[in-house]
């Protein structure tokens, strides 16, 4: 897509954002029944019918061949997680993301968990959610108090961005707070900002998203010393459970695989593309998920749900359709049903 057509594009959505909000109330009520996420495969047996096996989720970014976890020791499971586990977690963090000297790693139950409490470790204020984006994100600040809108004292930017996949740069952390959620990063570490974390400047990293492991809940706060203390008593103590703390040592460390698996997503994100040539335009994405324009995103959906597979389309486009990445077991069945 050109420059000049993305730009229309998102001008329009704005545009069809504010008319679509107009008139409603900004209680946090509203906000959160507003909110919809990939997954949800209750919903869709619930509407197409079917087993819950029967079922290919392609409404998330979630890597489909997950990372091997292995045996888990039996203390993982009966003790309190002990500082000697999630100080060897941490150390792997540091190494992977190459986390600099100076900058403290705060693991948790899961990204969700930290965007939860980030709104409360700064001062109230207004704050900057470029969007369209993951919407957890303004109803966290919203819920704590804030005021959602541009030139405020903090900003939030995903990146790369969900849905479209847009990567900012370091001269776009104009604020003098900054939540930089790269929970999508790890398909493409070159771009990351970690190196720009410090003072006002927190990195969010997802685990379960590039291993594959949504289920264990674990995510990763990068900052500056104070304000990751402050995170880490607001998440209070023993936050990640001990095979959490166990699996994802385990799985930063290994770095072959996580070389292996880029370059698999990226091969499998080409071959998605291609298939769905004939039916949208790419508008972008990233090698976990690919988003396409195409002329009924709400029957696009329907047709594939009809075949038991589930995809995402969003609140505020006609157009847009969001494809994860299929197993392998899962491409014959798809180009069966594109």
């Amino acid at each position: 897509m050109t420059g000049i057509r993305m730009a229309a594009c998102w001008r329009a959505l704005a545009q069809r954002l504010r008319i679509r909000l107009k008139g409603r109330g900004e209680t946090g009520a509203r906000m959160q029944q507003a909110r919809d996420h990939g997954g949800g495969v209750d919903a869709a047996l619930a509407r197409w019918g079917g087993a819950r096996g029967d079922w290919i989720d392609l409404s998330t970014g979630i890597n489909p061949v997950p990372y091997p976890v292995g045996r888990v020791s039996d203390t993982a499971w009966t003790v309190l997680p002990d500082a000697g586990a999630e100080a060897r977690l941490i150390a792997a963090a540091r190494t992977f993301w190459r986390v600099p000297e100076g900058l403290e790693i705060v693991a948790a139950p899961g990204a969700s968990a930290i965007i939860a409490a980030l709104p409360g470790l700064w001062p109230l204020g207004r704050v900057d959610v470029p969007g369209p984006t993951y919407n957890e994100h303004e109803a966290a600040f919203r819920a704590g108090g804030w005021e959602i809108g541009p030139g405020g004292e903090a900003r939030v930017i995903v990146h790369p961005n969900n849905p479209d996949g847009r990567l900012w740069s370091v001269d776009e952390l104009s604020a003098p707070r900054m939540v930089i959620d790269e929970s999508f990063c790890d398909v493409a570490p070159g771009h990351s900002l970690v190196g720009a974390a410090g003072p006002g400047r927190i990195v969010l990293k997802s685990f379960g998203k590039f291993w594959g492991l949504a289920g264990l809940r674990l995510g990763f706060a990068i900052g500056a010393e104070d304000e990751m203390a402050r995170l880490r008593a607001r998440l209070g103590p023993w936050a990640v459970s001990g095979p959490a703390l166990e699996i994802g040592a385990r799985a930063l460390e290994d770095r072959a695989w996580a070389e292996a698996t880029r370059q698999r997503l990226a091969a499998d994100a080409a071959r998605l593309d291609g298939l769905m040539a004939a039916h949208g335009v790419l508008v972008g994405g990233t090698d976990l998920f690919r988003l396409y324009e195409v002329v009924d995103a709400a029957a696009f959906q329907d047709r594939l749900g009809r075949a038991h597979v589930l995809s995402r389309i969003f609140p505020y486009s006609d157009h847009w359709l969001r494809l994860g990445l299929p197993g392998p077991e899962g491409w014959a069945r798809l180009e069966a049903v594109l």
